[in-house]
C-alpha cells in the first residue's frame, strides 16, 4: 500500500507557521533571524563596482537610509532568507533606470529611482489593502488616505500593473517616502504583500543580489 507524501513546504512556511506569520504582519512579535548571513564572497564581488558607482551618485545616502528603514520593517528574517527568498539589486540594467529593486519569487516589491537630487519610490502591493471596502475594485481606492500618508498630498500617485489584487503606488521625495513607511497600516499591507510572494518559493533574481547594498537593508 503506498504512502500519501506530503506537500511541499515553500518560501517563508519552511521558518514560519501561519500564526507567526500573521503575528508579524500585524507588529504582534519579533522574529527570531539568523545570527549570520549566509553569504557568497564572489556574489559580493561580483557587484563592488555598481556599488560605488551608486555611492557616487548625489541620491545614494537618501537611497541607503531608506532601505534600512524598509528593510527590517518590511521584510521577515532578512538574514535567514537574504538572496534565496529576497534579493536587492543594484543600478539594475533595465529600461526604468532604477537605483536599486528590491524582489521576491519573480515580483518587484520595491524600487526606488533618482528624482533630481532626491529620490522617488514604488511600492508594490495588494490593491484590496488599499481599498475603502477591501475589495479588489479600482475605483473603490482610499485615495484620501494615500494622500494623508505623504508630506504633500501631490507627492502620491498610483497604477494598476496586470493581475489579480496588484496595485502599484509612486512617491515622490524622501520626505514622502519615509512618512509613508511611518504609517502602521502602509507597513502591514507591504508585509502581506512580501510574505505572499516569498511563501511562493524562491526567489528568481538570487543572481543580481548586492550584498553591498543588502548591508544597510540589515536590522543592525
Amino acid at each position: 500500500m503506498g504512502t500519501t507524501s506530503r506537500p511541499r513546504t515553500t518560501g517563508v512556511r519552511q521558518f514560519l507557521d501561519l500564526e507567526q506569520q500573521r503575528d508579524w504582519i500585524a507588529g504582534k512579535i519579533d522574529l527570531p533571524d539568523a545570527g549570520d548571513r549566509s553569504e557568497s564572497l564572489e556574489q559580493r564581488f561580483k557587484y563592488v563596482a555598481r556599488f560605488e558607482k551608486l555611492l557616487s551618485r548625489p541620491q545614494a545616502g537618501e537611497v541607503l537610509e531608506i532601505l534600512g528603514l524598509y528593510g527590517p520593517n518590511c521584510i521577515p528574517l532578512l538574514r535567514k532568507t537574504e538572496r534565496y527568498y529576497w534579493s536587492v539589486s543594484c543600478l539594475p540594467s533595465t529600461s526604468d533606470k532604477p537605483l536599486v529593486r528590491v524582489n521576491a519569487s519573480w515580483m518587484e516589491l520595491f524600487t526606488l529611482y533618482a528624482q533630481g537630487d532626491d529620490i522617488r519610490a514604488r511600492f508594490i502591493v495588494h490593491l484590496s489593502d488599499f481599498t475603502t471596502d477591501r475589495s479588489a475594485t479600482p475605483s473603490r481606492v482610499d485615495k484620501p488616505f494615500l494622500e494623508q500618508s505623504v508630506a504633500m498630498p501631490e507627492d502620491v500617485s498610483y497604477f494598476f500593473p496586470r493581475g489579480a489584487d496588484i496595485f502599484g503606488i509612486n512617491v515622490r521625495g524622501s520626505v514622502s517616502i519615509r512618512k509613508l513607511l511611518g504609517s502602521r497600516r502602509v507597513v502591514r499591507a507591504i508585509r502581506t504583500f512580501n510574505l505572499t510572494h516569498m511563501n511562493r518559493g524562491r526567489n528568481a533574481y538570487q543572481a543580481s543580489h548586492c550584498y553591498s547594498v543588502a548591508d544597510y537593508m540589515q536590522a543592525d
